[in-house]
């Protein structure tokens, strides 16, 4: 039987949000038992603060983005002049500029290309004038329509904002689970986003869905699981929670916290993938994605290290490689009902393969039993060829 010792933890260092930002989209909240709540989850920005709230954020050892009037209302106008940007930026910066748990500023959700421009102007003054401090633009998915992007297509969306807004990434969210799958328009961003990221050399960040809303399936191990392990195997450097706190509108439901400020299941499920992202995120900012591709039928481009996965389930598998040049692979059961188990066949005769423990974050050798994938789930491998 394989179990912990009466105090034992597995838990793996935290990372900060320099390394790789693991947040909850929304408001953050003020009250220090909620934000030592958030910290408990494995999260490490609290969403979108006020600037009285920063000393709290501080002392639960979290960050945000801090929310500004002035900066909304030029955001909202969609222009302003020069000298009151430079006004509303230069206010702001004596509350935030020392400030530790402030992350960066608040600016605009899914803008249209219309709207890129006054987000370009802010954000390169808040840049200038508060180093260090990063500016906050949510990009649209790839199913948003022509008027809400005010472009011809999502790829020239996604050109728009590299163009004007200048940021050190790309944010977006997708929100594909639906009819018992992920939709196929969720690896489809990704794989559009991944493109724009390479040729840009900027990093992306995804903002997955964390709750049920509308016609979208209920949270489970499997829907968190897939979203961030695809994220993953597309090489991102990021992960959003659309949202942490549930809303009292609609039939929004099983956030990880209750509209009565309960945990619910919801909660434990989040900190289960943000356990594997600590775990893993210090390995994986450091590898550089060579390819990605889909089994049986590939979507998107890859140079398979594997000849085949050797499963008769359906798996999505990223390509990397680390400093050194030592291959890589993300290897994804894309299933989110059935467990999967597979026969590895690296392409490099005789190759060695090891697994990065999504729980330690530790590499040994892959085991029998390692070769099983719950729904949804994913491993991180080293493939190693062998020494002649």
């Amino acid at each position: 039987m394989v179990g912990l010792a009466a105090g034992q933890s597995n838990l793996p260092p935290r990372v900060e949000p320099e390394v790789f930002p693991i947040m909850a989209w929304g408001l953050s909240p003020s009250s220090p038992a909620e934000l030592k709540l958030m910290k408990e989850a494995g999260l490490n920005l609290t969403g979108f603060c006020k600037v009285a709230d920063l000393d709290a954020v501080r002392d639960a050892g979290l960050h945000c983005f801090v929310r500004d009037d002035a900066i909304h209302k030029l955001v909202v106008a969609n222009g302003g002049t020069d000298a009151e940007i430079q006004s509303a930026v230069a206010a702001l910066a004596p509350k935030i500029s020392a400030h530790p748990a402030a992350f960066g500023v608040n600016l605009r959700d899914e803008p249209s290309a219309a709207e890129m421009a006054i987000l370009g102007r802010l954000a390169a003054e808040i840049q200038k004038t508060i180093p260090g401090k990063l500016p906050y633009v949510n990009l649209f998915p790839n199913y948003a329509n022509a008027k809400q992007l005010a472009t011809a297509s999502y790829n020239e969306y996604l050109q728009q904002y590299l163009k004007q807004v200048r940021l050190p990434y790309i944010s977006w969210d997708n929100y594909s689970l639906r009819d018992g799958e992920m939709q196929q328009s969720f690896y489809d961003n990704l794989e559009q986003v991944r493109r724009a990221s390479s040729q840009a050399g900027v990093p992306f960040w995804n903002c997955i869905l964390a709750e049920a809303l509308f016609r979208y399936m209920e949270p489970s191990d499997a829907t968190y699981s897939l979203q961030v392990y695809a994220t993953l195997a597309y090489g991102g450097r990021g992960i959003q929670f659309f949202t942490y706190f549930t809303p009292d509108v609609g039939n929004f439901r099983l956030a990880p916290v209750d509209q009565w400020g309960n945990r619910t299941a919801t909660w434990d499920i989040l900190r289960r993938a943000t356990n594997q992202i600590h775990a893993l995120a210090p390995i994986m900012v450091k590898l550089k994605s060579k390819g990605v591709y889909h089994w049986p039928v590939s979507t998107a481009s890859g140079t398979p290290l594997l000849a085949s996965p050797g499963t008769t389930g359906k798996a999505l598998i990223g390509e990397f490689e680390d400093e050194q040049g030592r291959p890589y692979v993300m290897l994804v059961n894309k299933s989110l009902t059935e467990s999967t188990n597979f026969k590895l066949q690296p392409r490099a005769e005789g190759a060695r393969i090891y697994k990065v423990s999504a729980v330690t974050g530790k590499e040994g050798r892959l085991g029998m039993e390692d070769v099983w994938l719950g729904p949804g789930a994913g491993m991180l491998l080293r493939i190693e060829a062998e020494k002649k």
